[in-house]
């Protein structure tokens, strides 16, 4: 299943040896802008029995991985098997304004019709404007706003559900 981008960057299935890029990923990149949770700690395993490297694609430019995106379901309950959920696209600064993200969503999208889903959601806060425009042009649409459901940095944030069908 591994692609290539026209930016030569390789998306492929992650590895178990990928953990540690991946957490340094998380670290480097980590902000409010995105992120309700606090900063990682170094050290922790990225790969988890929540988190598992199956539900992982990782982005690599020039041997370097600089990105990846979470595919999973969003709940165990088989009336919504049909359904997979982006649970986190991170990019490194080097990799974005060149494809990188969209190639990396595309992927995710492909991963869930083989894993025979109909739709594709995900959550994005409010205030990330560049995240939001992303799945804007890929066709995801704003289905629900949970208003001020986070509070960062002293300022209430909305949490908005897109989604589209595959």
């Amino acid at each position: 299943m591994p692609t290539t981008t026209r930016t030569d960057t390789l998306i492929r299935p992650a590895r178990d040896e990928d953990g540690p890029a991946l957490n340094l990923l998380d670290r480097e990149t980590w902000s409010t802008l995105h992120a309700v949770a606090p900063p990682p700690e170094p050290g922790r395993p990225f790969f988890d029995e929540r988190h598992p490297a199956a539900d992982i694609l990782v982005a690599k430019t020039d041997g370097e991985v600089v990105g990846y995106v979470r595919v999973a379901r969003p709940t165990p309950l088989a009336a919504n098997a049909h359904v997979q959920q982006i649970q986190g696209l991170v990019l490194a600064e080097r990799a974005r304004g060149r494809g990188v993200g969209k190639a990396l969503m595309r992927a995710a999208e492909d991963e869930a019709r083989r894993r025979g889903a109909r739709r594709i959601t995900l959550r994005v806060l409010g205030h990330n404007a560049p995240a939001r425009a992303l799945y804007a042009s890929l066709g995801y649409a704003v289905e629900g706003v949970l208003p001020e459901e986070f509070l960062l940095d002293g300022a209430y944030v909305d949490d908005v559900l897109m989604g589209r069908f595959l």
